[in-house]
């Protein structure tokens, strides 16, 4: 039966929790405020209102505020209270990280983040094993019985272990913090603290099983086969059924709240399998963040909200608690201090040393070596968790605990420093620089991004065309799907697959109802933007088919539509954009056509001529008319000095010479469409990318007068970014 905490004890509960709160918050904020991770500042509130401090400034008001474990204080049911909410921290604060954790990057860069990976682990693990040998029994809780030798080695492996990871979590944090997580080398110190994270967890699960009350050598082999049997299946049959539960609660669109209900349910679902299998239920909550992070109908949001949850109230009362455990009194007594600062500089120097040798072996520079050495420093939620593990165990006395404790603050402090220091005044290669710059710029886009693409396709030229685009203008990692629309057949997908290589493709087919709806349905699973091929002017004198009104009107992505050039069936598609026209006009849909533009400038080597029309002269060709009679004389920008035309025209000049492009402006005279059209001829260009927005005109879905005029009479591609409506007013 449930049994209430009394009056007494629920107010001592609140209490440890506002304090807590309160007193972290306020000295992690203080610690970010001169460029400290925060979690220094969680640890250190925990250390004032402990043992340490707090009980030696006022001992009955720290024996009130902690009470003693037994049953007249009720002391015992009090700290289970308290833990609990820490454990929940701790799970959270796993899920985030294993969110975080990004296995295809750890393989992606090869050769230089595996050496360093696994000489900054082994390095700090053997040194930190053999200190964990030397260190005298004050430190371990070594039974008296014939079990002291096996749990010996327990203990220097738990040692070992500690001193040998990294914090992901807190190695993120200050690359981020100052902006130096896309640097080459901080990529590699962000896949090397991931490889550390991900075998930190694994052999704490190990270690657990090693530190149970009876060891037998069979119960630990059957232990760490079934937590691997575990990992294999979630990232196989779980990541399906993770898929499915997600792609479930996002049919509809958006739907933050259901995917956090999911989020929640299979961490807690991952952490009863691994604590049954005798594993901290803390390392399925980890592994229960990489399959989710992992699904493609995973939502942005999920992360934001659950980060910000957890960085606000979870992870400072998690850090604060185990900061409660640290006496640094019992660091004083006798040669305790020697023995624990051997153990902070034999944590900071081997795993310095280790990125070193790490770096060297790959390659890299010195400066690199010393910054890497400088980042894998960082310790974290990992070693608390491993103290706070050792502790319950009883394989860590609480001298051990608080100088394992002791660890990550240190190092998170000699991290910081040693990364300004390196990287001050470096700037990186040249080609680094170039890709810093590519990436700012994508960072910016408003279509062209690593989100997964929606092809619907019936096959056929103008499919073969979108793809294409999408192929030449997204980068390489934005997966695709091509959705397979009413009668198409697999030969006629077999070629926009080929155009798709080095590319994650995969294909979905769709009824023949209603191919509209099924477009709409699957857009709202996690896609980035929706690219669609058309033949153009219909016999019936409209524009687009009636599947694409419907597309367009009612689609919360951008969408991309494809005009390919009226040629006969029998001439080829262009393969190769030598010259492309992009009208500006400084709405959202046109910087996002630019955007696409430059991407595909910078894949061909494709000339930019940026447009911009400045309406007809005479009333009978006001904009809007969009007929090919009127003055379309050329405007140079000396005529336009300081107008904001001009300003208009500069800055697009200016966003492509970042990207190395040299656009060449072409200014006119003259209704918009037909300026358009006549410059896309008189520069002998074979592709127009221009954007617009949806409109309702005749009750069917209207691009505007100068994107439908361009559809109908430019012989080039026409390519027509469309930005929904709810986007276009939001920027």
């Amino acid at each position: 039966m449930l049994e209430s905490l009394t009056e007494h004890q629920l107010l001592v509960f609140w209490t440890q929790l506002l304090v807590l709160f309160g007193i972290a918050r306020l000295l992690g904020y203080l610690l970010g405020r001169v460029g400290l991770p925060t979690v220094i500042g969680h640890l250190g509130a925990g250390v004032l209102l402990g043992p340490s401090v707090f009980a030696r400034v006022w001992p009955d008001g720290f024996h009130w505020f902690l009470p003693e474990g037994d049953p007249e204080h009720g002391g015992a049911i009090q700290s289970g209270a308290l833990l609990a909410v820490a454990w929940v921290g701790i799970a959270l604060l796993l899920i985030i990280t294993g969110f975080e954790t990004d296995l295809g990057l750890i393989t992606r860069l090869g050769r230089a983040a595996a050496t360093v990976s696994i000489a900054s682990l082994v390095v700090p693990l053997v040194f930190g094993f053999g200190v964990g040998l030397l260190l005298p029994k004050v430190f371990s809780v070594v039974p008296a019985d014939g079990e002291g030798e096996i749990k010996s080695w327990v203990f220097a492996l738990f040692i070992g272990t500690a001193l040998g990871v990294s914090s992901l979590a807190v190695v993120a944090k200050i690359l981020s913090e100052l902006g130096l997580m896309r640097r080459d080398f901080g990529q590699i110190t962000v896949a090397a603290g991931m490889a550390n994270d991900l075998v930190g967890w694994l052999m704490l699960g190990l270690l657990a099983a090693l530190a149970q009350p009876v060891f037998k050598v069979s119960g630990v082999i059957s232990t760490v086969v079934l937590l691997l049997v575990f990992i294999a299946l979630a990232l196989t049959l779980g990541q399906r059924v993770v898929d499915n539960m997600l792609r479930i609660v996002r049919r509809e669109g958006e739907n933050v709240g259901g995917a956090i209900t999911v989020a929640l349910l299979v961490a807690l679902s991952f952490a009863v399998v691994t604590q049954w299998i005798g594993v901290e239920g803390v390392l399925g909550a980890f592994i229960a963040g990489v399959v989710l992070s992992r699904s493609r109908f995973q939502q942005e949001a999920v992360i934001e909200h659950l980060e910000v949850i957890t960085a606000a109230f979870f992870a400072p009362i998690f850090f604060a608690t185990a900061g409660l455990r640290v006496d640094l009194g019992l660091l004083f007594e006798g040669s305790n201090w020697i023995w624990a600062l051997l153990v902070l500089v034999v944590a900071i120097v081997a795993k310095f040393a280790g990125a070193m040798i790490g770096a060297r072996m790959a390659g890299l520079s010195t400066r690199e070596g010393v910054a890497l050495g400088g980042g894998l420093n960082a310790r974290g939620a990992l070693e608390i968790v491993i103290a706070t593990v050792g502790l319950e165990l009883a394989v860590f006395s609480d001298t051990a605990y608080t100088t394992i404790v002791m660890v990550p603050i240190v190092t998170s402090l000699f991290a910081a420093v040693v990364l300004r220091a390196s990287v001050k005044g470096w700037e990186g290669t040249d080609s680094e620089i170039e890709r810093l710059k590519r990436e700012e710029a994508l960072s910016r886009s408003l279509v062209v991004r690593a989100s997964r693409v929606l092809l619907p396709s019936r096959g056929g030229p103008a499919s073969i065309l979108a793809a294409q685009i999408v192929q030449l203008a997204w980068p390489k990692e934005a997966p695709v799907t091509v959705l397979s629309v009413g009668a198409s057949d697999e030969d006629s997908m077999e070629p926009i697959r080929n155009v798709l290589y080095e590319r994650e493709v995969d294909q979905k087919v769709t009824g023949v109802n209603d191919p509209a709806e099924e477009i709409l349905r699957e857009s709202k699973l996690g896609y980035g933007a929706i690219a669609i091929g058309t033949r153009g002017m219909r016999a019936d004198g409209r524009v687009l088919p009636p599947l694409h009104d419907q597309v367009m009107f009612e689609s919360e992505i951008p969408l991309v539509v494809v005009r390919r050039p009226p040629l006969t069936d029998e001439r080829p598609l262009p393969g190769f954009f030598t010259r492309a026209i992009v009208p500006v006009s400084g709405s959202t849909a046109s910087r996002a056509a630019q955007e696409l533009a430059f991407n595909l400038s910078e894949e061909l080597g494709t000339q930019i001529v940026l447009h911009h029309s400045l309406g007809a002269e005479a009333p009978s060709s006001a904009p809007g008319s969009f007929s090919p009679l009127g003055s379309l004389r050329r405007i140079t920008q000396a005529e336009i000095a300081d107008t904001p035309a001009d300003k208009m025209v500069s800055k697009a000049q200016d966003e492509a010479h970042d990207l190395g492009i040299v656009a060449r402006a072409d200014i006119r005279q003259g209704p918009v469409g037909s300026t358009i059209v006549a410059t896309t001829r008189d520069n002998n260009a074979d592709l127009v990318v221009l954007g617009a927005t949806v409109k309702l005109l005749d009750d069917r879905p209207f691009l505007g007068g100068v994107a439908e005029y361009v559809l109908e009479h430019s012989q080039a591609t026409v390519v027509v970014v469309i930005v929904p409506a709810a986007q276009e007013k939001r920027q």
